[in-house]
């Protein structure tokens, strides 16, 4: 029996790591994307190369769109966990923030994926055991300058998770988030070196993440390994935020 789970925002990095750790897992994947999707294509061949016996489908949605979830949800079928690992970050201070960027900021880290699990959550609740997880941000816990609207639809994902997951705990529904630090993406490549190095300096662990080690503990939280957890935001920072 094929295990589903469904990638969103499969075609950014952290999500194409966590795709690759989840179908080295043995897990079949519905692949989200919105422009990516030559990304999603190679990567379907890649993993399809290598897992010949399992189940690689690109979806696409626009989650900036009033309608993303709802797009999504008609392309999904047999599901058991959702990996919420798109993202849109903005950096500037807030007077700067336009309504329109504040309203996609809210549409694709919390509006979308709230709908996409109302529309989802009939499939999850069909198994002994299904899963969700956000990746969430050292931001939505700490704050940060320059990133206030960011932070604070980041901070509303951790909250959903900690409330989603009470309401959904008797259905055999587990819900977490991680929450990276300094992650070696192109969403940091508005650093120099030398503000880099200053955030080193910062970190006890003196670097940036790989995306490699967000996609490990992604695959964790989904291995049946970690199955009385649930209502968590996981730091996954260096030691950055304690």
């Amino acid at each position: 029996m094929k295990r589903f789970a469904l990638v969103a925002g499969a075609s950014g990095a952290i999500g194409n790591a966590i795709a690759k750790r989840l179908a080295s897992d043995g897990w079949s994947l519905y692949l989200h994307f919105n422009q990516g999707r030559s990304k999603v294509e190679h990567l379907i061949e890649e993993m399809s190369r290598s897992f010949p016996e399992q189940e690689f489908i690109p979806v696409k949605a626009d989650f900036a769109a009033d309608d993303g979830a709802d797009v999504l949800a008609l392309q999904i079928y047999s599901l058991q966990a959702i990996v919420f690992a798109g993202g849109h970050s903005y950096y500037g201070m807030l007077e700067d923030t336009s309504v329109e960027e504040m309203d996609r900021l809210w549409k694709v880290h919390v509006q979308n994926p709230m709908r996409v699990l109302a529309l989802l959550s009939s499939k999850l609740r069909k198994n002994e055991r299904s899963y969700v997880l956000f990746i969430g941000s050292i931001w939505g816990e700490t704050g940060a300058a320059f990133e206030s609207v960011y932070s604070a639809v980041k901070g509303a994902q951790h909250a959903f998770v900690k409330s989603y997951a009470k309401e959904v705990a008797y259905n055999h529904i587990l819900v977490n988030a991680i929450a990276p630090g300094l992650i070696d993406t192109s969403m940091n490549q508005h650093l120099d070196e030398e503000e880099r190095q200053a955030l080193y300096e910062e970190i006890p662990l003196a670097r940036a993440g790989t995306v490699e080690d967000v996609a490990n503990l992604a695959g964790f939280y989904l291995s049946g390994q970690a199955n009385y957890v649930t209502g968590q935001i996981i730091r996954i920072n260096g030691g950055w935020y304690i």
